[in-house]
């Protein structure tokens, strides 16, 4: 495989990533941004730990979808995370979940 073919491969993966996520933003309440990774979620608990004086978040998100690439099933249950860098956790609004009329 050339790099060229590669490239094309991950250009056409990340197009149909994106248009996975145009379909089902409307189904989630919430979106979480960690270091790694960028979910959307209906519910999501966020806790605040420490161990030894290092604090880190241990995030529980539950009916998940997951924006990965190269991850084959992006739906899930359960999602935990536990990370020492910033989790930023957002409520969409009703308006941000709607299309805009005329784009279908």
């Amino acid at each position: 495989m050339s790099s060229e073919d590669l490239e094309k491969y991950e250009s056409e993966a990340e197009l149909a990533l994106y248009r996975e996520y145009r379909d089902v933003v409307g189904l989630f309440s919430h979106v979480v941004e960690t270091e790694r990774r960028f979910y959307l979620c209906n519910s999501v608990d966020v806790k605040v730990r420490s161990d030894g004086g290092e604090v880190f978040f241990d995030v529980t998100m539950h009916d998940a979808w997951v924006w990965d690439i190269y991850r084959p099933a992006r739906f899930a249950k359960t999602v935990r995370v536990v990370t020492f860098k910033d989790v930023n956790v957002e409520e969409l609004a009703k308006s941000e979940l709607e299309l805009p009329k005329g784009e279908f």
